[in-house]
């Protein structure tokens, strides 16, 4: 039923937790199911680089209350926003997130819209 990269991330979660003192929180529940996701970020702080460089994701969280694809799909979306500029984040695409958990049953699919959207709200609280 589930893939094996989806089982994977479900199992051994990437960046799990949340981060003390971070630069942005977002945290969204779906109504229909009851799942909750909780992103926290913090930006690149050194002040040899320029504004450009500070504002790449240099720790990125989740916390998830939920289905088996939401867990999972909270561990990849950070994944997916690691490391990046905010612009670049913003970029991120459902579909890429669904590919990076190896696909998601249609029953599944409003896992995939829960990380999106709360990475988007994340991305509007800086």
């Amino acid at each position: 039923m589930y893939s094996a990269e989806l089982l994977d991330h479900f199992q051994n979660p990437r960046n799990a937790g949340e981060i003390e003192d971070p630069d942005a929180t977002a945290r969204l529940e779906n109504p229909v199911c009851g799942d909750i996701l909780e992103l926290s970020l913090r930006l690149e702080k050194r002040s040899e680089k320029t504004e450009l460089e500070r504002r790449r994701i240099a720790d990125i969280r989740f916390r998830a209350k939920g289905c088996v694809p939401t867990m999972a799909c909270g561990s990849a979306i950070t994944e997916l926003a690691k490391g990046k500029s905010i612009e670049q984040a913003r970029q991120v695409s459902r579909e890429e997130l669904v590919r990076k958990v190896g696909g998601l049953p249609q029953a599944s699919a409003h896992a995939s819209h829960l990380a999106m959207d709360t990475l988007a709200a994340l991305l509007r609280n800086l």
